[in-house]
């Protein structure tokens, strides 16, 4: 496991350190993921994720799923 730190800019924008971003490509899409106080970004999405993002994120991201999820 690797931990570094960096710094968000005016425009919202995160540099990832370079010993941790040597096999990710320019353009390559991320996943961010947020829960209370951590943000996760993860690398290697599927292609059936990346047709089907913005649909889980219309699944996942309500009061419902949160509530239902909240305690595990």
């Amino acid at each position: 496991m690797q931990i570094d730190t960096t710094k968000m800019s005016s425009r919202g924008q995160v540099v990832i350190p370079v010993d941790m971003r040597k096999d990710i490509k320019e353009g390559e899409k991320l996943i961010v993921i947020r829960k209370d106080d951590e943000i996760i970004l993860k690398k290697n999405i599927s292609e059936w994720t990346l047709l089907s993002e913005k649909s889980l994120a219309k699944t996942w991201l309500n009061k419902e799923e949160d509530e239902a999820w909240k305690d595990l």
